[in-house]
């Protein structure tokens, strides 16, 4: 017996559109949109306490390339 969905991918997608206020294209996954979307602001995160940490102004490139093998760790299926 196949599982039951919660939302339809429409309700999801209209969801999406509302809270991030981006346009997302009819083709487009919206759980890879989420997932995507969570990941980066993981990233962001990691980076700000990195810099933090590194007494740096905020947040600069080397800082993102520190924390992320960190975040991709997180997301990896």
């Amino acid at each position: 017996m196949a599982p039951k969905k919660l939302y339809p991918r429409s309700t999801i997608r209209r969801i999406v559109k509302a809270h991030s206020n981006k346009s997302v294209s009819k083709n487009t996954d919206t759980l890879v949109f989420l997932d995507y979307t969570l990941f980066i602001q993981d990233l962001m995160r990691e980076a700000s306490v990195h810099a933090k940490k590194t007494k740096q102004r905020g947040i600069t490139a080397d800082s993102v390339r520190k924390v992320t093998e960190k975040s991709l760790m997180k997301f990896k299926c």
